[in-house]
């Protein structure tokens, strides 16, 4: 089953779930970066709570989550992880493909999203996603 087709908003007991995905994929870039990179930082609580929040379940939690909202600017995506262990196999594009489809479902032609510089992995990912 691709996993675009079980990508669902998150709820309130999916939030320590996110927030262990999250560090667990962007732990490999605080020595890079020299601190924690933002999406580390995030209240997840907050950010289910507000319905911003949609994840890949797995059978211990979640595989890959995406943060994402509405600004003035447009569809902004604030964060998307991975877990280590299911990298490379089709979550962190099924979370993209599915905000691409959420932005156009909202009025949006496109979406927006920022990466760190020291990041260079992401440089070479997005553009490849489209």
């Amino acid at each position: 089953m691709p996993h675009s087709s079980i990508v669902r908003k998150a709820v309130a007991s999916d939030a320590g779930s996110v927030r262990a995905c999250v560090l667990a994929a962007f732990e490999p870039y605080v020595a890079r970066i020299g601190k924690p990179p933002a999406p580390m930082l995030l209240d997840f609580e907050a950010q289910v709570a507000a319905g911003n929040v949609w994840v890949v379940p797995s059978s211990g939690g979640v595989a890959g989550a995406i943060v994402q909202y509405d600004t003035p600017l447009g569809f902004y995506v604030d964060t998307v992880a991975v877990l280590p262990s299911v990298q490379g196999t089709g979550v962190g594009r099924a979370l993209l493909e599915f905000a691409e489809h959420e932005a156009l479902q909202r009025g949006y032609q496109s979406l927006y999203l920022c990466t760190n510089s020291k990041m260079t992995e992401n440089q070479v990912l997005y553009p490849r996603a489209g």
